[in-house]
Protein backbone atom coordinates (compact mmCIF):
# COMPACT_ATOMS: atom_id res chain seq x y z
CA UNK A 1 0.00 0.00 0.00
CA UNK A 2 1.04 3.60 -1.29
CA UNK A 3 2.35 5.66 1.85
CA UNK A 4 -0.34 8.90 2.26
CA UNK A 5 1.84 12.29 2.10
CA UNK A 6 0.56 14.26 5.12
CA UNK A 7 -0.66 17.39 4.60
CA UNK A 8 1.26 20.27 4.35
CA UNK A 9 1.01 22.45 7.21
CA UNK A 10 -1.68 25.67 7.09
CA UNK A 11 1.05 28.78 7.45
CA UNK A 12 -2.01 30.97 8.39
CA UNK A 13 -2.70 32.41 12.13
CA UNK A 14 -6.05 31.13 13.59
CA UNK A 15 -7.02 33.55 16.20
CA UNK A 16 -10.40 34.32 17.96
CA UNK A 17 -11.65 36.16 20.98
CA UNK A 18 -14.73 35.54 22.87
CA UNK A 19 -15.96 38.21 25.06
CA UNK A 20 -19.24 38.90 26.82
CA UNK A 21 -20.00 41.85 28.76
CA UNK A 22 -22.84 42.05 31.96
CA UNK A 23 -24.41 44.46 33.61
CA UNK A 24 -23.46 45.52 38.04
CA UNK A 25 -25.16 47.84 40.26
CA UNK A 26 -22.81 49.90 39.52
CA UNK A 27 -20.97 49.81 35.98
CA UNK A 28 -20.32 46.98 33.44
CA UNK A 29 -18.10 44.29 33.42
CA UNK A 30 -16.11 42.18 31.02
CA UNK A 31 -17.67 38.68 32.46
CA UNK A 32 -16.14 36.12 29.82
CA UNK A 33 -12.88 36.20 27.64
CA UNK A 34 -11.70 33.62 26.08
CA UNK A 35 -9.16 33.62 23.56
CA UNK A 36 -7.57 31.01 21.09
CA UNK A 37 -4.20 32.79 19.03
CA UNK A 38 -3.03 36.21 18.84
CA UNK A 39 -6.37 37.94 19.77
CA UNK A 40 -6.49 39.54 23.13
CA UNK A 41 -8.38 42.11 25.14
CA UNK A 42 -6.64 44.24 27.79
CA UNK A 43 -8.01 44.69 31.12
CA UNK A 44 -11.27 46.95 31.21
CA UNK A 45 -11.57 50.44 31.75
CA UNK A 46 -14.12 52.89 33.45
CA UNK A 47 -13.40 56.32 32.51
CA UNK A 48 -16.77 57.65 32.91
CA UNK A 49 -18.69 55.59 35.43
CA UNK A 50 -20.80 52.49 33.83
CA UNK A 51 -19.91 52.37 30.77
CA UNK A 52 -16.97 49.23 29.99
CA UNK A 53 -13.76 50.48 27.58
CA UNK A 54 -12.40 47.87 26.35
CA UNK A 55 -8.87 47.49 23.68
CA UNK A 56 -8.88 44.65 21.24
CA UNK A 57 -5.48 43.23 20.37
CA UNK A 58 -3.89 41.77 17.77
CA UNK A 59 0.16 41.16 18.65
CA UNK A 60 1.39 40.05 15.44
CA UNK A 61 0.10 43.45 13.86
CA UNK A 62 -0.37 42.77 10.51
CA UNK A 63 -2.57 39.49 8.84
CA UNK A 64 -1.70 38.07 5.65
CA UNK A 65 -2.97 35.63 3.05
CA UNK A 66 -4.46 32.56 5.19
CA UNK A 67 -5.41 34.09 8.74
CA UNK A 68 -8.28 33.67 10.11
CA UNK A 69 -9.47 36.21 12.73
CA UNK A 70 -12.88 35.87 14.68
CA UNK A 71 -14.52 38.55 17.25
CA UNK A 72 -17.50 37.55 19.32
CA UNK A 73 -18.82 40.18 21.31
CA UNK A 74 -21.97 39.71 23.59
CA UNK A 75 -23.39 42.92 25.20
CA UNK A 76 -26.25 41.61 27.71
CA UNK A 77 -29.22 43.16 28.92
CA UNK A 78 -28.69 46.30 30.61
CA UNK A 79 -24.50 46.31 30.06
CA UNK A 80 -22.61 49.31 28.08
CA UNK A 81 -19.53 47.96 26.11
CA UNK A 82 -16.78 50.06 24.19
CA UNK A 83 -14.80 48.43 21.82
CA UNK A 84 -11.62 49.86 20.17
CA UNK A 85 -8.30 48.85 18.67
CA UNK A 86 -5.18 50.45 19.51
CA UNK A 87 -3.94 50.54 16.44
CA UNK A 88 -5.00 50.03 12.27
CA UNK A 89 -5.52 46.54 10.91
CA UNK A 90 -3.13 46.03 8.34
CA UNK A 91 -3.66 43.63 6.05
CA UNK A 92 -0.56 42.44 3.50
CA UNK A 93 -0.25 41.53 0.21
CA UNK A 94 -0.98 37.77 -0.52
CA UNK A 95 0.91 35.33 -2.49
CA UNK A 96 -2.59 33.82 -3.40
CA UNK A 97 -4.59 33.11 -0.16
CA UNK A 98 -7.25 34.67 1.39
CA UNK A 99 -7.48 36.46 4.88
CA UNK A 100 -10.70 36.64 6.51
CA UNK A 101 -11.71 39.00 9.31
CA UNK A 102 -15.39 37.59 11.18
CA UNK A 103 -17.03 40.40 13.48
CA UNK A 104 -20.19 39.18 15.17
CA UNK A 105 -21.42 41.74 17.65
CA UNK A 106 -24.84 41.10 19.53
CA UNK A 107 -26.33 43.57 22.01
CA UNK A 108 -29.66 42.39 24.25
CA UNK A 109 -32.41 44.39 24.99
CA UNK A 110 -31.39 47.79 26.66
CA UNK A 111 -27.68 46.95 26.14
CA UNK A 112 -25.66 49.78 24.44
CA UNK A 113 -22.55 48.78 22.13
CA UNK A 114 -20.09 51.46 20.67
CA UNK A 115 -17.87 49.76 18.41
CA UNK A 116 -15.07 51.95 17.15
CA UNK A 117 -12.18 50.41 15.84
CA UNK A 118 -9.45 52.03 14.13
CA UNK A 119 -9.30 51.55 10.41
CA UNK A 120 -8.18 48.78 8.03
CA UNK A 121 -5.24 49.60 5.90
CA UNK A 122 -5.41 46.97 2.94
CA UNK A 123 -2.42 47.07 0.77
CA UNK A 124 -1.71 46.25 -2.49
CA UNK A 125 -1.80 42.34 -3.66
CA UNK A 126 -3.95 41.90 -0.17
CA UNK A 127 -6.71 39.37 -0.82
CA UNK A 128 -9.35 39.93 2.30
CA UNK A 129 -12.99 39.02 3.41
CA UNK A 130 -14.12 40.84 6.19
CA UNK A 131 -17.48 40.65 7.51
CA UNK A 132 -19.34 42.31 10.49
CA UNK A 133 -22.93 41.51 11.68
CA UNK A 134 -24.40 42.83 14.38
CA UNK A 135 -27.43 41.55 16.08
CA UNK A 136 -29.92 44.57 17.96
CA UNK A 137 -32.57 43.45 20.67
CA UNK A 138 -36.03 45.50 20.40
CA UNK A 139 -34.41 48.40 22.55
CA UNK A 140 -30.92 48.22 22.01
CA UNK A 141 -28.62 51.29 21.12
CA UNK A 142 -26.01 51.16 18.95
CA UNK A 143 -22.55 53.52 17.63
CA UNK A 144 -20.62 51.55 14.79
CA UNK A 145 -18.14 53.05 12.88
CA UNK A 146 -15.61 51.61 10.38
CA UNK A 147 -12.82 53.07 8.31
CA UNK A 148 -11.11 51.19 4.82
CA UNK A 149 -8.06 52.63 3.43
CA UNK A 150 -6.70 51.06 0.29
CA UNK A 151 -2.90 51.23 -0.03
CA UNK A 152 -0.39 53.51 0.90
CA UNK A 153 -0.84 56.68 -1.07
CA UNK A 154 1.28 58.96 0.97
CA UNK A 155 4.08 56.50 -0.01
CA UNK A 156 3.17 56.46 -3.96
CA UNK A 157 1.89 53.18 -3.61
CA UNK A 158 -1.68 52.51 -4.92
CA UNK A 159 -4.25 50.40 -4.44
CA UNK A 160 -3.01 48.30 -7.82
CA UNK A 161 -3.89 44.48 -7.36
CA UNK A 162 -5.43 42.71 -4.68
CA UNK A 163 -8.98 42.63 -3.64
CA UNK A 164 -11.18 43.77 -0.56
CA UNK A 165 -14.78 42.03 0.15
CA UNK A 166 -16.51 43.08 2.90
CA UNK A 167 -19.73 42.94 3.98
CA UNK A 168 -21.85 45.26 6.99
CA UNK A 169 -24.98 43.55 8.02
CA UNK A 170 -27.47 45.02 10.68
CA UNK A 171 -30.03 43.08 12.24
CA UNK A 172 -33.08 43.86 14.31
CA UNK A 173 -34.49 40.96 16.92
CA UNK A 174 -33.82 38.65 13.96
CA UNK A 175 -34.82 40.66 10.73
CA UNK A 176 -32.36 42.45 8.44
CA UNK A 177 -32.65 46.14 8.29
CA UNK A 178 -29.13 46.56 6.24
CA UNK A 179 -27.05 44.29 4.59
CA UNK A 180 -24.01 45.79 2.38
CA UNK A 181 -21.71 43.72 0.24
CA UNK A 182 -18.75 45.45 -1.15
CA UNK A 183 -16.14 43.94 -3.43
CA UNK A 184 -13.03 46.40 -4.75
CA UNK A 185 -10.34 44.96 -6.65
CA UNK A 186 -7.22 46.85 -7.33
CA UNK A 187 -6.47 48.75 -10.47
CA UNK A 188 -10.25 48.13 -11.40
CA UNK A 189 -13.04 50.65 -12.29
CA UNK A 190 -14.64 50.80 -8.88
CA UNK A 191 -11.35 52.04 -7.09
CA UNK A 192 -11.77 55.74 -9.94
CA UNK A 193 -15.56 55.53 -11.21
CA UNK A 194 -17.82 57.80 -9.51
CA UNK A 195 -20.33 55.11 -8.66
CA UNK A 196 -17.27 53.71 -6.38
CA UNK A 197 -14.42 55.60 -5.03
CA UNK A 198 -13.81 58.35 -7.36
CA UNK A 199 -10.39 57.99 -6.66
CA UNK A 200 -10.28 58.43 -2.69
CA UNK A 201 -8.32 55.79 -1.06
CA UNK A 202 -10.49 56.02 2.26
CA UNK A 203 -14.49 54.72 2.99
CA UNK A 204 -16.08 54.22 5.79
CA UNK A 205 -19.57 53.67 7.09
CA UNK A 206 -21.44 54.80 10.49
CA UNK A 207 -24.54 52.59 11.82
CA UNK A 208 -25.95 53.98 14.68
CA UNK A 209 -29.38 54.00 16.54
CA UNK A 210 -32.14 53.83 17.21
CA UNK A 211 -31.70 57.67 15.68
CA UNK A 212 -34.69 60.08 14.84
CA UNK A 213 -35.25 63.11 12.36
CA UNK A 214 -33.10 65.04 14.56
CA UNK A 215 -29.93 62.53 14.64
CA UNK A 216 -30.42 62.72 10.69
CA UNK A 217 -30.09 66.82 10.99
CA UNK A 218 -26.86 66.58 13.33
CA UNK A 219 -25.09 64.34 11.33
CA UNK A 220 -26.08 66.07 7.65
CA UNK A 221 -24.87 69.67 9.59
CA UNK A 222 -21.60 67.45 10.58
CA UNK A 223 -20.78 66.48 6.89
CA UNK A 224 -21.57 69.75 5.57
CA UNK A 225 -18.76 70.96 7.89
CA UNK A 226 -16.11 68.20 6.95
CA UNK A 227 -13.80 67.12 3.95
CA UNK A 228 -14.69 64.43 1.93
CA UNK A 229 -17.71 63.36 -0.16
CA UNK A 230 -20.44 62.02 2.35
CA UNK A 231 -24.18 61.36 2.65
CA UNK A 232 -26.91 60.51 5.76
CA UNK A 233 -29.97 58.55 5.49
CA UNK A 234 -31.94 56.72 7.95
CA UNK A 235 -33.34 52.95 7.16
CA UNK A 236 -36.25 52.79 9.75
CA UNK A 237 -34.98 53.93 13.07
CA UNK A 238 -31.27 53.32 11.75
CA UNK A 239 -28.94 56.37 10.61
CA UNK A 240 -26.60 55.22 8.21
CA UNK A 241 -23.39 57.30 6.73
CA UNK A 242 -21.28 56.40 4.43
CA UNK A 243 -17.95 58.70 3.64
CA UNK A 244 -15.38 58.49 1.10
CA UNK A 245 -11.83 60.82 1.36
CA UNK A 246 -8.94 61.71 1.26
CA UNK A 247 -7.26 59.68 4.74
CA UNK A 248 -7.32 57.91 7.77
CA UNK A 249 -6.88 61.41 9.41
CA UNK A 250 -10.05 63.09 7.69
CA UNK A 251 -12.04 59.80 8.45
CA UNK A 252 -10.90 60.32 12.28
CA UNK A 253 -12.04 64.21 12.35
CA UNK A 254 -15.11 62.57 10.92
CA UNK A 255 -15.71 60.02 13.55
CA UNK A 256 -14.95 62.47 16.26
CA UNK A 257 -17.25 65.57 15.14
CA UNK A 258 -20.12 62.21 14.31
CA UNK A 259 -19.43 60.73 17.64
CA UNK A 260 -19.33 64.35 19.84
CA UNK A 261 -22.59 65.48 17.79
CA UNK A 262 -24.24 62.17 18.07
CA UNK A 263 -23.59 60.03 20.99
CA UNK A 264 -25.53 62.61 23.61
CA UNK A 265 -28.89 62.51 21.39
CA UNK A 266 -28.66 58.55 21.11
CA UNK A 267 -27.42 57.79 24.20
CA UNK A 268 -27.75 60.92 26.96
CA UNK A 269 -23.72 61.25 27.18
CA UNK A 270 -20.99 63.64 25.71
CA UNK A 271 -18.06 61.92 24.11
CA UNK A 272 -15.61 60.10 26.12
CA UNK A 273 -12.23 59.88 24.03
CA UNK A 274 -10.48 56.00 24.97
CA UNK A 275 -7.27 56.64 26.19
CA UNK A 276 -5.67 54.89 24.06
CA UNK A 277 -6.30 56.98 21.53
CA UNK A 278 -3.46 59.57 22.85
CA UNK A 279 -0.95 57.37 22.41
Amino acid sequence: MAAVAPAAPDPGWRARLDLAFVPTPARTVLARRRHEGPLRVQRSFHPEGAPCHSYVLHPPGGVVGGDRISLDADVREGAWALLTTPGATKFYRSLGRTATLRQNLRVAPGATLEWLPQEQIVFSGAIVEALTRIDLGADSRCFAWELNCLGRPAGGLPFESGSLRQRLEVWREGRPVLLEHARIEGGRRAVDAPWGLNGQPAFATLVAGPADADALTAARGVLAAMPGEASATRLEDLLVVRWRGAGALEGYALRERLWAALRPLLMGRPMCRPRIWNT
